[in-house]
């Protein structure tokens, strides 16, 4: 058989695989309307393990990568989770204190993505903080389905106050200059529009196709925003024209893109919604808009 290619499945297969790991159907459900699909040989098990995330193939980056001082740290969010724990990534050829950026997960966890996320800030110049939700269960368990079941069962504002504990460290750390930026991916978004909306002292936010804040929320933002949305994301571009009116409506400072032909998830090189050329202008934008507003 040959290998699936991601441009011969329909578009409504990546849309259903976005309605099941954002809850809307469940597993049954989804491999149950996977199942029209599996004609000519192609089985419904294969379409399944073409989509779910391949990390051991696309892994980049690791703790003991020789450019990189990476490590662990441990810390308290007593609004939040209690005891967190969260990955620290700086260049090892830094000179003196670097501007931080808080990387912040999608719905599931501190996944190899995200960190391979955080030490590409890193590379980039930047000491990444990279929180991990999950950690007052055990941490990210090792798959996607079984992170995003532990991250469902804890509260969103919570998870909030987790990262904005995070970015407090981060923020004092002794290698952090004290400007700090954050982004974030899906439910990482979110979290990100937010902390825009409750930390004055936040530098920059870059939200990822992610969940918009209301209008109240909206009109508190002080951080300059760089949002970035796929164009076939239909889920979450349908907030999008509200959000707009209220960061006009508040004069916030914001710039947005959207990238024709590309799925929800397109910068996540672990699954094959990943676009590389608008992955890579994506990231190329966003690191720019970080130089531009942390130092």
């Amino acid at each position: 058989m040959e290998p699936i290619r991601k441009e011969d499945l329909d578009q409504e297969i990546f849309d259903m695989y976005d309605y099941y790991v954002h809850g809307q159907i469940n597993r049954r459900e989804f491999v149950n309307r996977l199942s029209k699909y599996a004609v000519g040989g192609l089985t419904v098990s294969a379409i399944m393990a073409y989509l779910l995330p391949n990390y051991a193939e696309a892994k980049r980056y690791t703790p003991e990568d020789p450019r990189l001082i990476s490590e662990y740290l441990d810390y308290d969010s007593p609004n939040g989770g209690g005891k967190m724990k969260g990955l620290l990534s700086r260049p090892k050829d830094a000179k003196g204190k670097l501007p931080g950026i808080l990387v912040v997960h999608e719905n599931r966890g501190l996944n190899p993505y995200v960190e391979d996320t955080a030490h590409q800030a890193a590379l980039d110049g930047f000491v990444a903080f990279a929180p991990d939700a999950l950690a007052p269960l055990g941490g990210y368990p090792g798959t996607d389905d079984e992170g995003r079941t532990m991250q469902a069962t804890r509260n969103r504002d919570e998870i909030l106050e987790d990262f904005i504990a995070g970015f407090e460290l981060l923020k004092s750390h002794e290698s952090c200059n004290g400007n700090v930026g954050v982004v974030g991916f899906c439910f990482g978004a979110w979290i990100s529009n937010m902390m825009a909306a409750r930390r004055p002292d936040l530098k920059a936010s870059v939200p990822f196709y992610g969940g918009q804040v209301g209008a109240e929320d909206a009109a508190k933002i002080t951080a300059p925003l760089q949002l970035h949305y796929a164009e076939l994301d239909t889920r979450v571009n349908a907030g999008w024209e509200a959000y707009e009116e209220a960061l006009k409506a508040n004069g916030i400072d914001y710039e947005v893109y959207f990238y024709p032909g590309v799925n929800h998830g397109f910068h996540n090189h672990s699954t094959p919604r990943y676009d590389q050329p608008a992955a890579e202008l994506a990231w190329g934008r966003t690191i720019e808009f970080f130089k531009k507003h942390l130092g």
